[in-house]
């Protein structure tokens, strides 16, 4: 009873309520001023300051901005007819990033475009390559039927898209494959060094090889743009405005581009290169090396069974001859060498007697018949290895090889778009440097025929024969109406000159190892040079053993014997002798020359027992390849592994260590082999490193 006394309930008033409200009211109403007055400062930051922002991002949402790949400037022979053009055509590529489901996109797409099971995985393979938003093409080249019936299904196609645009488009293909190059999407080592959207733009392709990568920026062109109004969906409601791309800059070649092609499809079956080089302005006509690739098809990107057919052959179709292709020059270096022997007072009536061979010390070196007594002329006519043998041992081979370099042989040229290997001209210097062994007697017999140590391209002795036809320090070129002026006059006479020219004339038009490849086409001539080039020593010549056992085939030409026009050289792999392969594809390029409608009814009825065209055959090796490998072939590796297969194959031709005798054609009786006159220090030495011409040789 007492607690309850101290206890006093509190009283509350009205008054006291309504204080106490007022001040909560006013509390309350404070907050929600400030906030409404950072709403407003806010909204008014983002309607003021950054108002071109929000615009710029409310535009994207209804606007689509898409780059247009540009066309890339044609390629254009001396003619001004096209090598490499753009086509219109329909395609369709994937963004890989944006596929949902990549079995069923790709399973429709199969069913619509009627892929095959090797088709479906290539393009697996191209999809796994790529990155991010990294296109890659499905199909190019569609009709209409076909690009509509994936424009209508394209909302059940994430990731896919059509496009109407232009594509890279060889039209000798094969013939112009290596000289050319080839286009192809972007890799994704190249668009991650190089974050340019237009790298990951569909249908953009840069250049992967030759001419086409080396002239990329001037090849390459402006993109244009295009701007569309979409719905939240991305469906396409109207276009509101265009800019038209900038094609690139066409780029004009010395090269004839007709010539091109009828070289390249008359090599045949062969393994082989064909140079040709105008003697007047030192222009390449022709620089083709068969078998080759299809650039049409890399364009597309190369699949596995393409890519496992190129590997496999054994002609190396990857392999750019002309330039990168190294041989022993064999019997082709003797008009080179008759230069050297007059420069240094050999007299050319000076006779030497050939009984079939030459003895140094206990050997003897065979010749490939008894020639009896020759001068300089004959022993170029007959190719004499006694004569060259005896006049080298007297003068020493030291003499003979500056005269080589001088005329081309063993140098690079300065050619765009190229990737030349020098080859080797060797003398003392070089094989201390490279063997540590001193220079041999034996030595320079071999070299002094085109074996044993030396290896040449066919583009070396393409400028080596047109220099000796011209009587000038003639410059290679590719570009049309920028050729090099001649360089330093040649230290030759016109006599010495004559000489040389007299022996080559024989050699086709006398009673020489070329005779069956003459020509007179309205008075026109053609001087030459046989060459057969040991491989490795063989107990007999020619056409002996598996085909990389045979001798190499090699011919080098001029025409017209009075005013020398057209240089050529020609190069048969295991061709067996250079009268038998190389000599009669000369004679027919030469032929075309004159009289092209002679020389294509020839070159189309023998295509008809190769079976077709270069083009013709590769499309029913495919068949073959696709029909007993299917998938199972082995998928490309990308871009590095075709470079390592072009510019690092190590089954490009080398030259070698060869017995000492060379012959140009069958002999009447095969003599007994003769013995080589020192072992090699390898059993296949390879050629030069790779190196500034002065320190390659």
């Amino acid at each position: 009873m007492k607690l309850k006394a101290f206890w006093k309930a509190p009283t509350t008033s009205p008054a006291l309520l309504r204080q106490s409200f007022e001040r909560r009211v006013v509390v309350l109403g404070a907050v929600q001023g400030g906030i409404g007055l950072l709403l407003a400062a806010r909204l008014g930051y983002l309607s003021v300051f950054q108002n071109a922002k929000y615009e710029l991002e409310s535009e994207s949402n209804r606007v689509n901005l898409s780059l247009i790949p540009p066309r890339r400037g044609w390629i254009l022979d001396r003619h001004g007819s096209p090598m490499a053009s753009n086509k219109a055509d329909f395609r369709v590529d994937i963004i890989p990033e944006r596929i949902v489901d990549a079995d069923a996109t790709l399973g429709m797409l199969g069913r619509l475009f009627n892929l095959t099971p090797v088709d479906i995985q290539d393009l697996k393979d191209r999809i796994d390559k790529s990155r991010g938003f990294q296109p890659v093409e499905v199909a190019s080249g569609i009709d209409p039927d076909q690009y509509a019936a994936v424009s209508v299904r394209l909302p059940d196609l994430p990731g896919v898209v059509t496009q109407r645009g232009f594509s890279r488009f060889y039209p000798t293909g094969p013939s112009v494959a290596h000289l050319i190059g080839y286009v192809g999407a972007a890799s994704a080592a190249e668009y991650e060094s190089d974050r340019n959207p237009l790298l990951v733009t569909p249908g953009y392709k840069v250049g992967k090889d030759g001419l086409e990568k080396y002239y990329e920026p001037l090849l390459r062109g402006v993109p244009g743009a295009r701007r569309v109004e979409v719905t939240a969906s991305g469906k396409i409601v109207r276009d509101l405005d265009m800019r038209e791309d900038i094609p690139g800059k066409p780029l004009k070649l010395t090269i004839d581009g007709a010539l091109q092609d009828y070289a390249a499809r008359r090599i045949g079956l062969e393994s082989g290169a064909v140079t040709v080089i105008d003697c007047e302005t030192g222009g390449i006509l022709v620089c083709t090396s068969m078998p080759a690739f299809d650039p049409n098809s890399f364009v597309d990107g190369i699949g596995r069974i393409e890519w496992k057919m190129l590997n496999e052959d054994d002609h190396i179709p990857l392999l750019n001859k002309a330039f990168r292709g190294l041989y022993p020059p064999g019997s082709t270096m003797k008009p080179m060498a008759t230069l050297a022997l007059q420069m240094h007072g050999i007299s050319p009536d000076e006779r030497v007697n050939c009984p079939g061979g030459y003895r140094l010390g206990s050997r003897f070196f065979r010749c490939d018949a008894v020639h009896g007594s020759v001068d300089m002329r004959a022993a170029i006519e007959h190719s004499c290895n006694t004569y060259f043998w005896s006049m080298s041992h007297r003068v020493g081979y030291d003499v003979i090889a500056p005269v080589a370099k001088l005329l081309g042989l063993g140098q690079e040229f300065d050619l765009p778009g190229t990737a030349q290997r020098y080859g080797t001209i060797p003398d003392a210097a070089w094989k201390m440097r490279r063997y540590k062994q001193e220079w041999s007697a034996s030595d320079s017999l071999n070299a002094s025929i085109g074996q044993g140590y030396v290896s040449v391209s066919p583009l070396q002795l393409a400028v080596m024969t047109a220099r000796i036809a011209s009587g000038k320090n003639l410059q290679p070129s590719l570009l049309f109406g920028h050729e090099k002026p001649p360089g330093p006059a040649l230290p030759f006479t016109t006599e010495q000159l004559a000489v040389t020219r007299e022996g080559m004339f024989r050699v086709v038009n006398g009673s020489g190892t070329g005779g069956g490849s003459r020509i007179n086409i309205n008075g026109v001539m053609m001087a030459g040079k046989t060459g057969t080039a040991q491989v490795r020593a063989l107990t007999s010549r020619g056409h002996v053993g598996d085909w990389k056992s045979r001798d190499h085939s090699l011919f080098i030409c001029y025409a017209p014997t009075d005013v020398p026009r057209y240089a050529m050289s020609v190069v048969v792999e295991h061709g067996t002798f250079g009268a038998r392969a190389a000599a009669p594809i000369a004679k027919d390029v030469m032929t075309y020359l004159f009289d092209p409608k002679t020389a294509w009814d020839r070159l189309l009825a023998m295509e008809k027992d190769w079976g077709g065209t270069p083009m013709e055959r590769m499309a029913a090796k495919y068949q073959a390849y696709a029909a007993q490998y299917g998938t199972t072939a082995p998928k490309v590796e990308g871009d590095d592994a075709v470079d390592s297969a072009q510019y690092d194959n190590d089954s490009a031709p080398t030259s070698g260590q060869a017995v000492p005798r060379e012959a140009d054609a069958p002999p009447a009786k095969e003599p007994t082999p003769a013995v080589s006159p020192s072992p090699s220090p390898t059993a296949t030495p390879s050629p030069a490193p790779v190196a500034p011409p002065a320190a390659a040789q």
